[in-house]
């Protein structure tokens, strides 16, 4: 019987949740805005606030206006300088912002083309467009380097040390796959998953594996990897299970577009069903599951199921993190923040 999580502690905001962040160490970062009664705003600008949240405790450690975040796009993390690190769009188009960690005193703002997601790392910042993938230096936002090919459509991206993985859509073929680059530079792409999966929802990096949440798990398994994999696909079909619709694969990170997976399972749910609600995470060599307000735990590298809980909330999530076997759940107007011990 799945059991339900232990919360630490919750808090009910006067803000509307939009974006939170949840690093390994240092203060939760959230982002918000206050919505007016009746809904009618004066003009088009929103009054958005970043706050910083003490993790222990939930308490408010500061507050400061913030005008970049909202919604699509929203990226947050800490720099080298332990500065908080914001990309995200605002009503003057998309931008970066550095605010001091101990104050949220703002310290630097810096328009950037728009750009549908974004990670920020102590080095580098890396915002995702339809057309490039930029890398910016975190410390002063220049940009570091950009890559795109024509014929390519980006979507998301993760990154693990000098690796950097980007799913993509071969516009020719309106397949999708994965591309390979190097972090530091944005030189030596390589095709990692060949464009042939339908949709890949979702993409997570793990130590040594990438996980992958895709339709049609058998489009993106390479020749090598169907035959070595064949075996098992037969055995589940013979015991009655659904091969069809969403999957989980994952892959090395050292690996090449031939390599076999570490492992796949399937998450049962259909193309018929709502796949908005399947989202996944990782951190700390574990994969975290989400569907609806179930949340299953596997071991990122072989996939071994570790156990599962029940998150009041999660269901219904604005956005959720997981960090040092912590998850935070961000609702419309409350943050949460559950253990996971498993």
């Amino acid at each position: 019987m799945t059991r339900t999580a232990r919360r630490r502690w919750s808090r009910e905001l006067q803000t509307q949740v939009d974006g939170l962040c949840l690093a390994a160490s240092g203060p939760i970062l959230l982002h918000g805005y206050e919505e007016p009664v009746g809904g009618k705003w004066v003009d088009d600008v929103i009054p958005g606030k970043l706050g910083a949240i003490d993790r222990t405790t939930g308490e408010t450690l500061w507050s400061s206006p913030c005008e970049v975040g909202y919604g699509r796009g929203f990226g947050a993390g800490f720099g080298r300088a332990q500065n908080a690190v914001v990309l995200g769009p605002s009503n003057q188009g998309h931008r970066a912002i550095r605010m001091d960690i101990n104050s949220g005193e703002l310290l630097m703002v810096q328009d950037l083309p728009a750009f549908d997601v974004a990670l920020v790392h102590e080095d580098l910042c890396i915002s995702v467009q339809p057309g490039r993938v930029v890398g910016y230096n975190t410390d002063d936002f220049s940009r570091a380097w950009e890559f795109g090919r024509s014929g390519e459509r980006y979507h998301t991206a993760a990154r693990e040390g000098s690796r950097l993985f980007i799913v993509y859509t071969d516009s020719t073929t309106k397949k999708q796959g994965v591309l390979m680059l190097d972090a530091e530079t944005g030189k030596r792409a390589t095709v990692w998953v060949a464009p042939n999966v339908p949709v890949i929802h979702g993409m997570v990096v793990g130590p040594h594996a990438v996980v992958l949440l895709l339709e049609e798990l058998i489009t993106a398994l390479s020749h090598e990897g169907l035959v070595s994999s064949a075996t098992t696909l037969g055995d589940i079909e013979e015991a009655g299970h659904e091969t069809s619709g969403l999957a989980l694969l994952a892959l090395r990170t050292d690996g090449d577009e031939n390599q076999a997976p570490l492992w796949f399972d399937f998450v049962g749910a259909s193309p018929e069903d709502d796949i908005a609600e399947v989202t996944i995470r990782s951190d700390s060599g574990k994969l975290y599951v989400n569907r609806g307000a179930h949340c299953g735990v596997r071991d990122t590298l072989t996939g071994r199921a570790l156990g599962a809980v029940t998150i009041p909330g999660l269901d219904e999530h604005i956005a959720w993190s997981v960090s040092q076997g912590a998850l935070l759940l961000g609702e419309e107007t409350r943050i949460s923040l559950y253990e996971i011990p498993i």
